[in-house]
């Protein structure tokens, strides 16, 4: 009998590891939760630039990207942002750690299923597919803003304003729709939202 695969005993522990890490939060987030929402969301932009605007884009295929989009962080835990990007040096190094990441991933896999997964967790695939995952996931740090700004948590102010610019920088007609469409629901009250 071969060995055990250890691959998606990794995979379940991605709700051990905490977002926000540096920042007091009104809620905590795991990233399982994220990659879920982020998943949820960039299958709302694909459907959404393939039914308003056109695009030649496959949903689901962009879903299966937003879920192990951060799969890494099970081995490397995940370095807040401010600290990430600071200093090029330092975003370089960490780069190479997430892939050595990826790469011990994959290799947990057994042989047949590696080419399956290899593109899921290196975000191998086409852009206009990555494009809509980075918007996913810049997009769910947004609505964490508006949540945490909404509970009284002054802490994301800041985050929020950075957030809306990176948001705006990716002209994603997508995102647009989707911010005029969905996003003022999220500063609603349960019982507003069943009004």
């Amino acid at each position: 009998m071969d060995s055990p695969s250890h691959f998606f005993a990794y995979i379940a522990r991605m709700k051990f590891i905490q977002r926000w890490g540096v920042m007091r939060s009104t809620q905590s987030e795991n990233i399982q939760e994220h990659s879920l929402q982020a998943a949820i969301l960039a299958h709302a932009l694909a459907v959404i630039s393939r039914d308003q605007f056109g695009g030649d884009v496959d949903p689901e295929r962009v879903m299966a990207l937003a879920v192990f989009h951060d799969a890494s962080e099970v081995i490397t835990g995940d370095l807040p942002s401010p600290i990430k990007h600071h200093d090029p040096d330092l975003s370089s190094a960490y780069g190479r750690i997430e892939v050595a990441a990826r790469e011990r991933l994959t290799a947990m896999l057994p042989e047949d299923l590696r080419p399956t997964y290899r593109p899921l967790l290196f975000g191998q695939d086409r852009p206009e597919h990555l494009r809509l995952v980075k918007a996913a996931d810049k997009l769910c740090s947004y609505l964490k803003c508006l949540e945490e700004l909404k509970s009284g948590n002054e802490e994301f102010t800041h985050a929020r304003s950075a957030i809306e610019r990176e948001i705006q920088a990716l002209e994603l007609p997508e995102v647009a729709w989707f911010i005029e469409h969905f996003v003022p629901s999220f500063s609603l009250t349960l019982d507003e939202l069943n009004s």
